[in-house]
């Protein structure tokens, strides 16, 4: 059999895995998102380097919440070159403490960190601080691999050991899931995959729960569909104190 098909069966299993074991974590998660949309709170998202493609996915998307306000850092994206300068700043002490001290938090506001490993200092310095001003964290990470290495920052602290709920994406050490006879490396990661079904998840309850409660969800209508550009552009004149990428 291909080895493309374990691939694609890998990701079946963990999808399902996910779908079983991390419902009251995307519950607990979905009910603070609204809580922030319903009281004038606001929403972001924030990953370094891979882990930021979670950022785009749900940033300024057709389907997606208007609210969510991608961090982004120049450094840390994989546009930057060289691309290894990514790693390092990944790495570099008080770089993520700048980052949330640019960010405009408040208490009350909602934080989406996904980073698989969990342990670089700028994620840890990241939360840490937005925490210190009040902001609720929702992690997504791979508990399974976080927990079989050390913490780079200086506290020694994880992002599963600083958030408030934790979804995990259930991969594998080191994220690539594929393995052949004569390789060390195993290739394919699965992070993206999970990562982007977590995170779509989270919007599909939030959305749900809004219009439990008599909500009008904001959420991004596709700008190539009749109409949606005037949607859009009402989503953006109502919730303007809550956009901050525009």
């Amino acid at each position: 059999m291909p080895k493309h098909i374990d691939y694609l069966t890998h990701l079946q299993a963990l999808l399902d895995t996910i779908k079983h074991t991390e419902s009251s974590a995307i519950e607990a998660a979905s009910e603070w998102m609204v809580e922030a949309i319903e009281h004038g709170h606001n929403l972001f998202v924030f990953g370094a380097s891979h882990a930021g493609i979670i950022s785009d996915e749900l940033f300024y998307r057709a389907g997606g919440l208007a609210l969510i306000n991608p961090v982004e850092a120049k450094e840390l994206e994989l546009s930057n070159r060289p691309v290894t300068m990514t790693s390092k700043m990944e790495r570099l002490p008080g770089y993520g403490t700048l980052l949330a001290e640019k960010t405009p938090f408040q208490s009350g506001d909602v934080l989406i960190a996904h980073s698989v490993s969990g342990r670089n200092t700028v994620m840890i310095d990241f939360v840490t601080a937005a925490k210190a001003k009040g902001v609720k964290v929702i992690a997504i990470t791979n508990l399974t691999y976080s927990k079989s290495v050390e913490s780079r920052h200086a506290s020694g602290k994880r992002l599963f050991e600083l958030a408030d709920v934790t979804i995990d994406n259930h991969g594998v050490p080191g994220d690539a899931s594929v393995s052949f006879d004569g390789l060390d490396q195993k290739v394919a990661p699965s992070s993206t995959v999970t990562g982007a079904a977590i995170a779509n998840s989270l919007v599909v309850r939030t959305v749900e729960r809004c219009l439990e409660k008599s909500i009008d969800p904001p959420i991004f209508y596709s700008a190539n569909l009749d109409g949606g550009d005037a949607k859009n552009k009402k989503t953006f004149e109502t919730y303007q104190p809550h956009i901050f990428y525009m």
